[in-house]
């Protein structure tokens, strides 16, 4: 019987989300609690990179956390982004996280449809003779920059930010009967809290490929992973898990 759930995430903001609708529906209580967290790299450890972000004439987004640690970084170094740099975002609700930093009317910028990284690459080529700069994390997968060269796009790729483990004992964990990771870095961080952790009974669930393959390199037992076709976001696995285990 699964009572109590622990998801690797914020809070949601809204009391819309779906995680109420699991607890009202199932009786079960559902804590969040990051694992991870991102900071900012110093201005003087991005000059290490010897990156002239101004050599630039597009900026390519993935994320919140790249468009916020872009311009906090930008504005340490008293760069001054002009108005005609071309921002390319992965999907529209992060090219609106734009106007938190700049005038959005004024600027060009495109974004994908679907939220993968491919879907940029056909606005990238109508404007092929631009130079791209994308801000990252240390941890990054480098399929996007691999399309990139495939396809001859003159690109800096620099590190911008990185996510840390948060502090998180063994007493917190144990308390769940299920664990909820979203990333590989989550799983690392529960190894590095944790290095003689034994999973026992805990359920782990787990949201990504990438993610699930942490859980078996990390020697530890997969019970849920999503997505899947029947269940594209881990709120409808977890809903069914329930459903079939909790009666």
């Amino acid at each position: 019987m699964i009572k109590k759930i622990l998801v690797s995430q914020p809070k949601p903001s809204s009391e819309k989300s779906p995680y109420y609708d699991i607890m009202r529906k199932h009786g079960v209580e559902i804590d969040f609690r990051p694992f991870i967290k991102v900071e900012s790299l110093t201005p003087r450890e991005f000059r290490a990179q010897r990156i002239n972000i101004l050599d630039h004439t597009a900026i390519i987004f993935t994320s919140r956390h790249a468009i916020d640690n872009f311009f906090l970084l930008c504005q340490e170094m008293r760069v001054e982004i002009p108005e005609d740099i071309k921002y390319f975002c992965i999907t529209e609700t992060i090219s609106h996280y734009i106007q938190k930093y700049v005038q959005y009317r004024k600027r060009k910028v495109f974004f994908g449809d679907t939220g993968k990284v491919g879907d940029l690459l056909p606005l990238i080529l109508k404007h092929k003779n631009d130079k791209y700069f994308i801000p990252q994390s240390d941890v990054h997968s480098k399929d996007f920059t691999d399309m990139l060269d495939a396809k001859g796009i003159s690109y800096t790729s620099g590190v911008m930010y990185r996510t840390v483990s948060t502090q998180i004992t063994e007493e917190e964990v144990c308390d769940y009967d299920m664990l909820v990771f979203f990333s590989p870095s989550g799983i690392q961080s529960l190894q590095t809290n944790l290095p003689n952790y034994n999973q026992g009974d805990t359920l782990i669930a787990t949201f990504g490929p990438a993610t699930a393959k942490s859980v078996q390199d990390a020697g530890l037992r997969l019970d849920l992973q999503a997505p899947t076709p029947a269940h594209p976001s881990i709120t409808a696995a977890l809903d069914a898990y329930l459903k079939e285990h909790n009666g």
